[in-house]
């Protein structure tokens, strides 16, 4: 499954209100093409542009234990005009 989630943050939410860009958490294995046909095929929309960010995982300290976050990716992508998304049916 490429599509793991909706990113519902402050952010996110200003993004789609005012510029009509989406974004999601996807899987860290996918490339752009693979995700432009997955959020295409699954909530029939077009696709105007899409931008994708590796997030790299961190270091993390609890009790002395070293421990590591996993990697994520997420993607932002905006639709062509006239075009709406309900994000959260994810």
């Amino acid at each position: 499954m490429i599509i793991k989630s909706p990113i519902i943050t402050e952010k996110a939410s200003f993004l789609r209100e005012k510029f009509n860009k989406y974004s999601l958490y996807v899987s860290a294995s996918a490339n752009k093409h693979q995700i432009k046909l997955a959020v295409e095929s699954m909530f029939g929309v077009k696709i105007a542009a899409i931008n994708v960010i590796t997030v790299k995982p961190k270091t993390k300290y609890f009790r002395g234990i070293v421990g590591r976050k996993k990697q994520r990716k997420k993607v932002y992508f905006s639709l062509i005009d006239g075009q709406k998304l309900d994000i959260m049916s994810v």
